[in-house]
């Protein structure tokens, strides 16, 4: 079976305080956007256990990467016998932002489900999902939600618009726990926008700009490079980041952003034109 895993970004992002359990409350609109990873997920003959590969072998490999994770989980949980292997292919940077192996989970998940004929609900999945990792559980709506809690708490939506959106990602990964860890006592930088912004009928905000763009000052001037621009109708990080991205406004050329930002800020820039889903 093949299957494509989406990216995501956060269209925004708030922080409501940090809970007892040591995760933070949060309240964030998440949109799939047409940009994969690939996976290639078979049965084989029983006895054969979980086989995993991966092109990429700067991700994490076998029982830390999410996806063999969520593929143990769901035989564990099933009581079915292990006899699967995973092909990955990636293509959403890690370290990135865009939720490639929270996707990648939720994506072997619903494969396995499938191919099993286990017959497991969405909720029954959401509860194998959300030890994972916080954000599987929004992959398996395939849709735009409203996520709360420390993101298990999904609730599908349907956004008014679908975004041209342009990611721009520098060389650097950005570790989430390093994010949330100094949310609270990190300071904006003065001359750096982080008021929510709107546009086409969007808020688009993101709290985690705060410490990660006051690390990362980079990101502050890739953010206010492209308010600059007149194709951009809003700019924002996405989760953790480190990929900032751009809304594109109507019949704006966005490959045309990427190589002016790349020439402009840094050659080595990763970019990519997609769309919400």
């Amino acid at each position: 079976m093949q299957v494509f895993a989406p990216a995501k970004i956060n269209l925004s992002l708030k922080i409501l305080g940090q809970r007892d359990d040591g995760f933070h409350e949060l309240k964030t609109l998440i949109a799939p956007i047409s940009f994969y990873d690939e996976l290639r997920i078979d049965k084989k003959r029983p006895g054969n256990g979980i086989k995993f590969r991966c092109d990429d072998r700067s991700v994490p490999q076998n029982d830390d990467n999410l996806a063999v994770r969520a593929a143990k989980a769901f035989f564990e949980t099933t009581k079915i016998e292990p006899a699967i292997s995973i092909e990955l292919y990636k293509k959403i940077p890690h370290g990135a932002g865009l939720g490639g192996g929270s996707s990648d989970a939720a994506s072997v998940l619903l494969a396995l489900n499938e191919l099993f004929e286990a017959k497991l609900s969405r909720e029954a999945l959401t509860e194998i999902a959300e030890p994972i990792g916080s954000d599987v559980p929004f992959f398996l709506f395939q849709s735009p939600a409203l996520c709360k809690g420390h993101g298990e708490m999904v609730s599908a939506q349907k956004l008014n618009t679908q975004f041209s959106i342009l990611l721009l990602k520098p060389a650097f990964a950005v570790s989430t726990a390093w994010a949330y860890l100094h949310w609270r006592d990190s300071r904006e930088i003065p001359g750096i926008r982080y008021e929510a912004q709107e546009f086409a009928d969007q808020t688009f905000v993101n709290d985690l700009e705060r410490p990660v763009v006051e690390k990362f000052v980079f990101l502050a001037q890739l953010k206010m490079w492209l308010f600059s621009q007149s194709e951009v109708g809003a700019a924002l990080m996405s989760g953790s980041g480190s990929t900032m991205f751009a809304v594109m406004r109507s019949n704006a050329d966005a490959d045309s952003v990427a190589k002016r930002a790349k020439a402009a800020l840094d050659p080595e820039l990763w970019t990519c034109a997609c769309k919400t889903l």
